[in-house]
């Protein structure tokens, strides 16, 4: 009697095992890159290897999809390497209109931010979605590229042929970055509204409202007698609101998009002109990306800005130029050039990024 009991468990496990497979794909992609810029005091040009991420996915039960992904990246510099999980959730899709995820995901902030790196478009995403969005976050969380914990639930609605007229999304999340537990039992709500007027147009608006636990800052810094400054830090937990104006066009190969992001909470390097700490920042990027040959070869621009103070005093802009080559659909070559203006130093300098991209 227990042995039958004991195969019969056995064989339910593998059945159900193998539901949790059904139709898995592994896949990846690699992006290497030569960059140089001639920076006063801080002249470089190197090889790296900007990104490398390996995926499984697939489905359980038909309407459950899953995905795990790791990410690999790193410079010549050893201690700049990092291996990492960014990537691990779950989604139940049963329905258009309504779809529940679940686990660590991209935050639904932006319209840049859900997209693939190479197909974002350039050597980088903006300024302002990777200081606000949590890739390299002015609060100074980890390197999270735009993801957290938590859990959202989004849909499409309002069918005209192939077109949803209304998209929206909002989650729940820990505020602190991929990886991580949350340092003070609250919670990021996020969420965007947008509409598709015509075929290939999309306006958005976002939300985000929150905490970053446990994060220093430079409150203060002190001139003493003889001239020197001392910082004044403070760890507490900080506010965090930010909100997004996004437009983008996108149709037979041609691309314009921009956005506006607003975030009000210190940051944590966040001096402000008057000596106090300063609790605003912004940035703005607009880009066209054009085909020369369709699917092919596409030159583009961008202007792209971002305000550490939300002042001019404190605005790093670039305005780049670029092309690239799909040999195919699996390997592109990007060739950008920037024009790089930091007022906060006085500075302007060049940038030059050579990237060949592949996926498998």
């Amino acid at each position: 009697m227990m042995t039958a009991l004991m195969i019969g468990v056995a064989l339910s496990t593998m059945a159900q095992t193998s539901e949790w497979f059904q139709n898995v794909k592994l896949s990846g992609y690699g992006m290497v890159q030569y960059q140089a810029q001639d920076k006063e005091s801080d002249k470089t040009n190197a090889f790296n290897l900007r990104l490398v991420r390996m995926a499984l996915e697939g489905r359980a039960h038909q309407d459950f999809y899953w995905k795990v992904q790791m990410q690999i990246n790193g410079t010549t510099n050893t201690d700049n390497t990092a291996i990492r999980l960014v990537d691990l959730f779950g989604e139940w899709q049963k329905y258009e209109f309504f779809k529940v995820k679940a686990g660590q995901f991209k935050r639904p902030f932006t319209f840049e931010n859900p997209m693939h790196p190479i197909t974002q478009g350039f050597m980088s995403y903006s300024q302002n979605v990777s200081k606000l969005s949590g890739f390299s976050d002015r609060t100074g969380e980890q390197a999270s590229n735009g993801r957290d914990l938590g859990v959202q639930i989004q849909g499409d609605f309002l069918k005209v042929g192939k077109r949803n007229l209304l998209h929206y999304q909002v989650g729940v999340f820990n505020g602190q970055g991929i990886n991580v537990k949350d340092a003070d039992n609250r919670k990021d709500i996020i969420g965007g509204l947008w509409v598709w007027p015509i075929e290939g147009l999309r306006i958005g608006a976002f939300g985000w409202i929150g905490s970053r636990g446990n994060m220093t800052y430079v409150a203060e810094r002190i001139t003493n007698a003889d001239g020197s400054k001392t910082e004044v830090k403070k760890t507490e937990n900080v506010e965090k609101k930010r909100c997004a104006f996004s437009a983008e066009y996108a149709k037979d190969d041609w691309t314009f998009r921009t956005e506006y992001i607003y975030s009000k909470g210190y940051g944590s390097n966040s001096i402000g002109s008057d000596g106090k700490a300063c609790d605003k920042a912004d940035g703005f990027y607009a880009l066209c990306i054009a085909p020369v040959i369709k699917n092919k070869l596409h030159v583009k621009a961008r202007y792209d800005t971002y305000r550490d103070k939300r002042e001019w005093s404190s605005s790093k802009t670039f305005y780049e130029i670029g092309a690239d080559y799909l040999f195919t659909k699996n390997l592109q070559l990007n060739l950008e050039y920037a024009r790089v203006n930091e007022r906060t130093n006085d500075l302007n300098y060049n940038l030059l990024d050579l990237e060949l991209d592949f996926r498998f």
